[in-house]
């Protein structure tokens, strides 16, 4: 069972994890019902006409996201996160006490005044929804904690979309649908009484209760740290993705694939069981660890999906009536819906991820407040870009085509602005189709702090076979030679590796390597070196130079021994020859290794003793 599972039985996350749950259920099953209301019963609440409120409805939903989302940043930081979960709780209850008496009473002003504090509750309860996390997970569970709630909120939106049209279609006296908000309400309320205590990240601030000035106090900090500003737009974009597809599902339904509402359930129950799904595998496919690699992989699918749902899609109702007929019919349409969501979870998880890893904990709840606002902001666009795009001609099936492609082109840009996404995409890319990785005693690698890696030394893609599997960043010593490598060059620039060349070959590059070296150890990073000099071209390793004693006489840090083993014989290897001179299918998914031993001590880092314990981890398996 993995570790993500396994946190649903323990007390630090399961409370939490229900509460989340029933929180984004109560939401849709009221939302739904009341849209569902007014969009065929509108006679029985306003003279107004029924469409034009289920398209405001929604807006006034999200409008506490621009109004609070800084407040309720703030008060996350602030306060303990359990208290302010308990709070919401009871919030909800009262304003589902609101609601229950418009459904039954038939009272659009008191329906719509919950609508729009069911809103504020989201609001309130998002920055802690996700700086909860990072407080009780470590790190080799972020990811796969966020993937449980991304995949539970998914699920809570498709489930309660479903029962709230259900039950407003059931009856007309609406006591269902009030019964069942404030049942849900209140076992939300119960659930977050077990979610144990979770201290304030900042308990001296003072908050400022003006949301224009903080709103744009919550951005600018943002924007201070660039790889999570453009996380933050990363995930905006998703959301502003995602919107456009469901907005447009309901008519897609019936105008282009001739189905009625169960077919609109239906693309809304592949899209969300796709995320959810997606969501889930990132914690495999990552390794436990925050795998940024893995965002532009879900970028890719999302645009090669989109585009083929576009070619998929019938121009014209071919195949009419109940969802069994047009799931035979449209198979196709349903793969890419349902792939879309696959790469979508692959997208958003890492970012989260990134986000409460690497952004400041101090302000850690004010910034996924900005994260909403901007959420929000991209919605309220995504629906203004697809009204303009209608008015200029385009059908349902070419929005899905233009939205696709602007992904790439979004994609591209944020990926030339922080070419790391691209790198680790490219890493990732190595160890899971060229080779299949097994990583074992990398947690002797320290969690922080300064350390220096040595390891033999086999191929050309041997720093980032271990970049790969380590969860932190490490700056690799490797020779200026491999450094210049084609297309490697921009993966190992972008790592930050530093080159070094032989004293007789270039004496000052040599000086300014060990110059970067200690530099690098005094701000903390890890440094990877091969202290046999030069790639092995007969499977043996050869012997340790004295750069490592260097080192470590001028930076005292413990020294991780590692070992790769299975690389001899592969692609990027000198057997049999120059390496990548071979077809490249030699080699191809061949197993490989990486085994690291408990950290040796600086006075204890000679290169006998070091080559000893490689020799020792890597063992016959070269």
């Amino acid at each position: 069972m993995s570790s993500q599972f396994q946190l649903l039985r323990q007390r630090r996350f399961l409370p939490f994890f229900v509460t989340q749950f029933l929180g984004a259920f109560n939401d849709n099953v009221f939302k739904t019902a009341l849209i569902t209301l007014v969009s065929f019963r509108a006679g029985q609440l306003t003279t107004l006409d029924g469409a034009t409120l289920a398209t405001l409805l929604p807006g006034l939903f999200i409008l506490p996201y621009f109004l609070f989302s800084a407040t309720s940043g703030q008060i996350a930081d602030k306060f303990d996160k359990a208290a302010v979960a308990r709070a919401v709780k009871v919030f909800e209850i009262l304003v589902m006490i609101l609601a229950a008496w418009g459904f039954v009473a038939h009272n659009l002003p008191a329906l719509v005044a919950a609508l729009f504090l069911m809103g504020l509750h989201s609001t309130v309860f998002g920055p802690v929804k996700y700086a909860y996390l990072p407080q009780h997970l470590a790190q080799l569970e972020i990811v796969g904690g966020n993937g449980l709630v991304e995949m539970g909120t998914f699920v809570a939106i498709l489930v309660g979309q479903i029962l709230g049209a259900a039950l407003i279609s059931a009856s007309d006296s609406g006591v269902n649908v009030a019964v069942t908000v404030m049942g849900l309400a209140v076992l939300g309320w119960l659930a977050s009484r077990a979610i144990p205590p979770t201290p304030a990240s900042d308990g001296q601030l003072s908050i400022n209760w003006n949301p224009l000035t903080e709103t744009f106090a919550n951005l600018r900090f943002a924007r201070g740290n660039r790889v999570v500003w453009l996380s933050l737009l990363g995930i905006s974009w998703f959301w502003f993705y995602g919107a456009t597809l469901l907005a447009q599902f309901p008519a897609f339904a019936r105008n282009v694939l001739g189905g009625d509402e169960s077919v609109f359930i239906l693309l809304l129950t592949v899209f969300s069981l796709g995320v959810g799904i997606g969501s889930l595998l990132c914690e495999k496919l990552s390794g436990g660890k925050v795998e940024i690699g893995l965002v532009p992989f879900g970028a890719i699918g999302l645009t090669l999906f989109g585009v083929d749902l576009f070619l998929a899609a019938p121009s014209a109702a071919e195949h009419g009536g109940h969802w069994t007929n047009v799931a035979i019919a449209h198979w196709r349409v349903l793969a890419d819906i349902a792939l879309i969501g696959l790469f979508g979870g692959f997208y958003i998880v890492p970012l989260y991820a990134l986000i409460q890893t690497r952004s400041e904990k101090s302000h850690q709840s004010r910034i996924i407040a900005a994260n909403n606002i901007l959420n929000a902001a991209f919605m309220v666009v995504s629906a203004g870009v697809s009204v303009l795009l209608f008015k200029a001609g385009l059908t349902i099936p070419q929005l899905f085509l233009a939205t696709a492609l602007f992904n790439a082109v979004v994609a591209v840009y944020i990926y030339t602005l922080v070419p790391e996404f691209l790198m680790r995409f490219i890493v990732w890319m190595l160890i899971h189709t060229v080779y299949r990785l097994d990583a074992k005693g990398l947690d002797n690698v320290p969690e922080e702090g300064p350390a220096v890696v040595v390891c033999n030394h086999v191929s050309f893609v041997d720093a980032l076979v271990i970049t790969a599997a380590c969860r932190r960043p490490i700056r690799f010593v490797m020779d200026h030679n491999i450094f210049r490598t084609p297309i490697l060059s921009f993966v190992f620039r972008t790592n930050r590796c530093i080159p070094i060349a032989p004293a007789k070959e270039n004496p000052a590059l040599l000086e300014k390597a060990y110059e970067d070296i200690a530099t690098a150890l005094a701000e903390g990073d890890l440094v990877g070196i091969f202290p046999e000099g030069r790639i092995t071209d007969t499977g043996e390793m050869y012997p340790f130079k004295n750069g490592i004693r260097r080192i470590v006489e001028r930076t005292p840090v413990c020294v991780v021994p590692m070992a790769l083993r299975g690389l001899w014989g592969s692609f990027f290897s000198r057997k049999d020859g120059p390496a990548m001179s071979r077809p490249l299918r030699r080699g191809l998914f061949s197993r490989i290794a990486l085994v690291a031993s408990t950290p040796v001590a600086p006075e204890a880092a000679t290169p006998d003793n070091l080559q000893r314990i490689v020799t020792d981890l890597r063992g016959d398996w070269k």
